[in-house]
């Protein structure tokens, strides 16, 4: 995830029952309000699921039913859902406020919006009125595994440049190639993975860096008609770095096929590779699978070499929103459960110790984050190194053809030169609408 207020605004991230309809009041009893909510981080399904369930307990006369679909299939099925009659009450914001107006409740009223961290509502205020509750501060950075790299001798505190990382890569690398650390890793690799067929790691996160050094904040960008991208020699060298020390190094086509599971739950949580570009969010996934495992993570910086190289790049991930269609009922309900779910102190809990989030509230002070991956997050914040989260000022849409442009670099379909034509004419072509 400087002075508060410039940390923030650089830093401005499965399926549970039916759905119930409309957000209509139905549920199993005439007096019980169900509500629809329908949300986009799948690493966090389970552990909200138990959140929804302990507020149901609490809350008799409220049925909320869970449902999560991540990737790709979110904002499509999203806008289908809004449209529909099978609809939702309080969602993931998948797609820029100014696109929304139809659908989002003046939230400006709530207790919880005088607790925002300052500058996190910029991106959901239009004409002075609050749309989104921010649910947490994340960061993320090249996400690795502490002990292999004590293992291999390698002083993680010196890496601090795009040079010593990579030169620690390569250390490392030859560590594993030539069998030095077999005995003790038998299932390592490779030093990285890369999770190139998740649209948001190429055409948000991975493009966001160089963008994050040449616009100062996603309104910037978004009121932009034409993609700069001035750091494109820079540009490259990060995506060198972040795939020649993968498996796929000879064949970088094959990244095209990695996704999040791979990566994360196949690589780093089985300790087949030590890296990966990721951020506080694979936290709960990863302590899921062993919290072990978990407990050894930690952040390094994602380098724009030359310009700006010991940071992370922080932001305000998701916004939830409550549907302004829905029933009076269940809208009162809906606001009713965000304000336990981030305000209360059992809520309080359970947002950063079971959902492993960075809380982007100013009352949290006496909550201990004991997430390590959240730690390392708040830590970078703390110490003024970060990068603002810019991708916000995409067009709607620009994600997957962005994706698709720098997979198509790694498929040898474009040369880099092209890939960088590409990533400003789709651009150009959204904001003009053509």
């Amino acid at each position: 995830m400087k002075k508060k207020k410039v940390s923030i605004l650089l830093a401005v991230s499965m399926t549970a029952g039916m759905l119930a309809g409309c957000g209509s009041g139905s549920g199993d009893s005439a007096d019980q309000v169900t509500i629809n909510l329908y949300q986009n981080k799948a690493e966090i399904s389970t552990q909200l699921q138990t959140a929804v369930d302990t507020y149901m307990e609490e809350n008799p006369d409220v049925k909320i039913n869970l449902e999560t679909i991540s990737g790709n299939d979110y904002n499509t099925n999203l806008k289908a859902k809004l449209i529909s009659d099978n609809s939702v009450d309080i969602y993931a914001l998948g797609d820029n406020v100014t696109n929304m107006t139809d659908y989002v409740e003046d939230l400006s009223d709530q207790p919880w919006v005088e607790n925002a961290v300052e500058g996190s509502l910029e991106d959901v205020t239009l004409d002075g009125k609050v749309y989104g509750m921010p649910v947490s501060v994340e960061g993320y950075g090249l996400v690795y595994n502490k002990e292999i790299f004590e293992a291999a001798g390698i002083d993680v505190s010196t890496l601090t440049s795009y040079d010593a990382i990579d030169q620690a890569f390569a250390d490392l690398q030859e560590q594993i190639d030539s069998g030095k650390l077999k005995d003790k890793y038998p299932q390592l690799e490779a030093v990285e993975e890369y999770a190139a067929k998740d649209t948001y790691i190429p055409g948000l996160h991975t493009l966001n860096v160089p963008l994050a050094n040449e616009y100062s904040s996603a309104t910037e960008l978004r009121n932009s008609d034409e993609l700069g991208l001035k750091y494109t020699e820079e540009f490259k060298d990060l995506l060198d770095l972040l795939t020649k020390y993968t498996s796929s190094k000879d064949d970088l086509s094959k990244l095209n096929a990695v996704d999040f599971s791979t990566a994360v739950g196949g690589g780093l949580a089985i300790e087949r590779v030590a890296v990966t570009q990721q951020g506080n969010w694979i936290g709960p996934e990863l302590k899921n699978i062993s919290e072990e495992i978990a407990d050894k993570m930690g952040i390094l910086p994602i380098p724009l070499k030359g310009v700006k190289e010991d940071c992370i790049a922080t932001g305000i991930s998701i916004y939830w929103c409550v549907n302004s269609k829905s029933d009076d009922k269940v809208k009162e309900a809906s606001k009713e459960f965000l304000n336990w779910l981030f305000q209360s102190d059992e809520g309080k809990q359970i947002v950063v110790n079971e959902l492993g989030f960075v809380p982007a509230f100013t009352n949290y002070d006496d909550i201990e984050i004991t997430d390590p991956l959240s730690k390392e997050v708040k830590r970078y914040i703390d110490e003024g190194k970060t990068m603002p989260w810019v991708m916000g000022g995409f067009p709607s849409g620009y994600e997957p053809l962005a994706a698709a442009d720098i997979q198509g670099y790694f498929s040898g379909q474009y040369t880099f030169d092209q890939m960088v034509d590409h990533l400003r004419t789709d651009f150009a072509d959204l904001k003009s609408g053509n």
